[in-house]
């Protein structure tokens, strides 16, 4: 064993140097430094060590002034304090081991850790997993519109992804459409974006990238409007058109709205017509009528730039954009997370059009609304006769849909002000309200 050859505290290192295949990690500084790189962007500094007791093992008992804490193995009598837990080191055989070559080696290793986790004496770096996703403020586990990371200063990052294929025929309202759709992701978070990169899969040999390229300039112009370059991207070749945005925002911690923060007797307000699914499915199957040809379009086109200064406003409590799932879909997410149930005046709520009752029957209902019912449906109570109709608009797939708000329940004037502000004044009505947790999720009267 190489253990054998190395006087202590080197040997705890051995775990972490030497797999069980006998692999030797390549721990030269130069090597350490290129592995650890991209985990240092997550580094924080916990604390001035000035009380010795303020560093913390793994196990949360105090560690003596002059301990190295590293993969839960404490190493005494080392002269600085440091609390880290490398990652991703580069790992390469060697065909023989010198043992004092091999102490060399682990002491460099050291070295480097100190060179670089060290500047200034006494003081503690974490770079241990609940280090950073102590930042990560939104993440996978919740289900919310988009990733949102603690920077310094107050402010977070805000990420998100979205794409899909086309559900128009012009390339260029194609590629607005899909951006303004990845980038309310941003507003729902009450954020303001900042940047965007396109992502791009296109069938080469099918269609002529001159197409694309109108795609890529209707990106532009939505994100034009939205005050962000297109910074980049990455295209394929794929069998069918797909396009859409990565997006970062920005936000101040102290304004991030999440989508399961809302409270009982919070009203409810949503920012666009609901139908664009209905819409899309009857342009496909031919029955849309000539003057109605662009209203879906055009709808999805609106940036939801409101989410931005709801974001600000202390009585909003929760949010979110309604897209796929369909308005029940987004409020049972916000209802279920909030740990209340809602009820929804049907009547409250814009539609698209005045057709759209007759675009349903005549069957103009898009696959996904099906999909959406059978995940939710159980959870909805429908309270009187015209049930199929309402659950066929309430769970129609949106796409750059309108924004669900909750707010408190004595500052519904103070929303309505901001509304008739910012040429919302058709969606001051509230469309429902949150309320105790009952048998079902959501009544709809």
């Amino acid at each position: 064993m190489i253990t054998d050859f190395i006087p202590e505290p080197w040997n705890a290192l051995e775990p972490m140097l030497v797999t069980e295949d006998g692999m030797v990690i390549d721990v030269t500084p130069v090597a350490f430094r290129k592995a650890l790189a991209p985990m240092l962007v997550y580094v924080a500094i916990r604390t001035l060590v000035a009380p010795y007791n303020n560093a913390v093992a793994p196990d949360n008992a105090p560690a003596p002034l002059n301990t190295l804490v590293i993969h839960d193995t404490i190493i005494p009598d080392f002269p600085y304090n440091v609390f880290v837990l490398p990652s991703g080191i580069i790992a390469r055989p060697f065909r023989s081991v010198d043992s004092s070559k091999m102490a060399v080696v682990m002491l460099e290793f050291v070295n480097a850790v100190v060179e670089m986790l060290v500047t200034v004496a006494g003081m503690v770096i974490d770079v241990t997993v609940d280090a950073f996703t102590k930042k990560l403020l939104v993440g996978n586990d919740a289900k919310d519109d988009a990733a949102v990371y603690e920077l310094e200063n107050g402010k977070a990052l805000i990420s998100t992804t979205d794409f899909f294929m086309p559900i128009v025929d012009d390339p260029y309202n194609f590629g607005r459409i899909a951006s303004a759709n990845a980038i309310s992701d941003v507003y729902a978070m009450g954020g303001n974006p900042i940047m965007a990169i396109a992502i791009l899969g296109w069938p080469i040999n099918v269609i002529p990238p001159e197409v694309a390229n109108r795609v890529i300039e209707g990106s532009k112009s939505i994100c034009l409007e939205a005050g962000i370059p297109l910074a980049g991207g990455h295209s394929i070749d794929s069998p069918e058109p797909i396009f859409g945005l990565a997006v970062n925002g920005i936000v101040d911690v102290k304004n991030l709205k999440k989508n399961n923060t809302a409270e009982q007797g919070d009203y409810l307000f949503l920012t666009k017509k609901i139908g664009v699914g209905i819409l899309t499915t009857a342009e496909k199957k031919g029955l849309l009528l000539n003057n109605e040809l662009s209203l879906a379009a055009e709808q999805m086109m609106k940036l939801n730039k409101i989410g931005s200064i709801l974001g600000k406003q202390n009585y909003v409590t929760a949010m979110t954009d309604v897209t796929g799932f369909g308005i029940l879909g987004h409020l049972v997410e916000m209802t279920e997370g909030s740990g209340l149930s809602a009820e929804v005046e049907f009547d409250n709520i814009k539609l698209i059009t005045d057709n759209l009752v007759k675009y349903i029957k005549e069957g103009s209902i898009p696959g996904g609304t099906g999909r959406n019912w059978d995940s939710y449906g159980h959870k909805i109570l429908l309270l009187d006769d015209e049930g199929e109709i309402k659950r066929t608009v309430l769970a129609d797939p949106q796409t750059s849909g309108g924004l669900l708000v909750a707010v408190k329940t004595e500052a519904m004037s103070e929303m309505q002000a901001i509304l008739n502000e910012n040429d919302l004044q058709e969606f001051i009505i509230p469309i429902g309200k949150m309320v105790s947790k009952s048998e079902y999720v959501i009544a709809v009267k």
